[in-house]
């Protein structure tokens, strides 16, 4: 199921965030369509795709749908919102109980270096557990929009 790209608001006084949904079954998601689609939601909040934080937010999402799709095969899902602190919350559900673990940093090692971008980029770096696997929450903060 896919949530547009688009503004949904509660009632027409209180601005709403930009959001966008996707959920995926046993058959995985395509990285490219969700670097698409944080791209895309950042250009309809004034962050266009040249800019810093674009280019972060789709390292950061790439990097938690992988791990998701690596280590928790199955269904998951992933939304994006710009939220009313001007910040991208980005959450990914997977069905595993398992935490991501960082790893040492070992520049000879081939992979494991993924969660250290992510902690590196992000003002917030959380796992929540859910009733069938876990969440994965990870901000950025988004500078004023351009324009």
């Amino acid at each position: 199921m896919i949530i547009p790209l688009r503004k949904q608001a509660p009632d027409e006084h209180q601005a709403a965030p930009l959001r966008y949904g996707i959920v995926w079954g046993t058959e995985g998601m395509s990285i490219t369509q969700t670097r698409h689609a944080a791209r895309l939601l950042l250009a309809r909040a004034g962050h266009p795709p040249s800019h810093t934080v674009s280019q972060d937010a789709q390292i950061v999402v790439s990097e938690l749908v992988t791990n998701a799709l690596r280590h928790a095969p199955g269904p998951g899902g992933l939304l994006l919102e710009v939220t009313e602190e001007n910040r991208l919350r980005i959450t990914v559900r997977d069905g595993s109980p398992d935490r991501p673990v960082l790893l040492a940093p070992d520049r000879h090692r081939v992979g494991g270096h993924g969660l250290h971008l992510v902690a590196r980029l992000c003002t917030r770096f959380d796992t929540r557990p859910t009733r069938d696997g876990k969440q994965v929450i990870a901000e950025l903060a988004l500078p004023d929009p351009v324009g």
